[in-house]
């Protein structure tokens, strides 16, 4: 009878292990696992995956703020090339420049992409081709990722929680997502009690290239983080546009902000016509602003969210009196880049201050 129940005690061991079966729902028996891509797609992606390719705009950039830029095999072409409109570019450019071009902007080179062999490609929303037909032919995963063109929208989290978990980085994608929900809180917080918001007016924003005085934005990222008064956003438009300027002058609005990647074409036009800004009481007043351009090649978003403290510190003074907004730059940027460019920035002279019409040299 003892050897009858030892032999079933072994045999219902034998029959728990077998039950067991791979160590996660998500891996088979090839180490692979599967990930649910932005498109609802089931993608069969490496246990650990240790080298990507990022196409379409916001792919890298997000890869970036995961601390993911390690793994980066390859880049677009317009990633080769410095630039300080792009934060994520900024910091990584050493080795950026370094890696073969994968690609231009979304229009993958196929050929290149197989030669480097990437694990996974990370695909944006934005790109311009069919992940399966990307996928299909190169023979590697595609991982299809939202992005986002503006701030803390419903896109940016869903990108961060889909690289957390493709990268297994979920603890860095948690980190991001509370100081992201973090700031939003503090935000509202602060804004909630405010009763009188002064009209505004954004001039310089850039899409696709940079644009004069004319070039504003309605809904625009940093602005609706604060629940500014964007007079924009009265047009029945969405996006950014180019605005009657005459309009401009009926608004008259109470503080300016400036784009930096417009301001070339602003004291061009100031210099040819400087009765039509010198009519406007902001100027007049001394209250025209800047703006560090978020958006080259879809939204930065460290930049949008200094960006937005900076117009809430000149919007409102006594709720913001506590933020010091080279502090606050500094934090946002060492917080989703891994360290602070923003001295940097300021040398070059794209830092947050009041602006002169006549007086800017940029």
């Amino acid at each position: 009878m003892k050897r009858f129940f030892a032999c079933l005690l072994a045999l219902s061991m034998v029959l728990c292990l077998c039950a067991c079966g791979p160590a996660s729902q998500h891996e088979d028996s090839s180490g692979k696992r599967t990930i649910t891509d932005s498109k609802n797609r089931q993608v069969q992606v490496p246990q650990k995956v240790e080298s990507i390719v990022c196409v379409g705009v916001g792919a890298l950039r997000y890869s970036c703020y995961l601390g993911a830029q390690d793994l980066v095999v390859g880049v677009e072409d317009y990633e080769k090339k410095p630039t300080m409109s792009r934060l994520y570019n900024y910091v990584n450019f050493e080795a950026f420049s370094k890696l073969p071009a994968i690609g231009g902007n979304g229009d993958p080179y196929v050929e290149e992409i197989i030669n480097i062999s990437p694990q996974v490609i990370v695909m944006s929303s934005y790109a311009k081709i069919d992940p399966d037909d990307l996928q299909k032919k190169t023979g590697i995963p595609v991982v299809v990722v939202p992005g986002s063109d503006t701030t803390l929208d419903d896109s940016a989290y869903e990108t961060i929680r889909l690289l957390g978990e493709l990268y297994s980085r979920e603890s860095r994608a948690r980190e991001l997502t509370d100081y992201l929900k973090g700031i939003e809180a503090d935000l509202q917080k602060r804004i909630s009690g405010i009763k009188e918001h002064p009209s505004v007016y954004v001039g310089g924003v850039s899409f696709k290239g940079a644009h004069g005085f004319e070039g504003t934005e309605a809904h625009y990222g940093p602005f609706r983080l604060i629940g500014a008064n964007n007079l924009a956003d009265t047009t029945g438009q969405s996006g950014a546009f180019n605005i009657d300027l005459e309009q401009v002058l009926q608004w008259d609005p109470d503080v300016i902000f400036l784009d930096f990647n417009g301001m070339k074409l602003i004291q061009e036009d100031y210099a040819k016509n400087p009765g039509f800004y010198n009519s406007l009481t902001a100027v007049k007043e001394g209250r025209v602003y800047s703006q560090i351009s978020f958006r080259s090649s879809a939204s930065n978003l460290e930049t949008a969210l200094a960006d937005a403290y900076y117009a809430a510190v000149v919007l409102y003074p006594d709720a913001f009196s506590d933020v010091d907004i080279e502090t606050k730059t500094g934090e946002i940027f060492q917080m989703l880049l891994g360290s602070n460019p923003y001295p940097d920035l300021k040398e070059a002279g794209y830092e947050f201050r009041a602006l002169s019409l006549g007086k800017e040299q940029l």
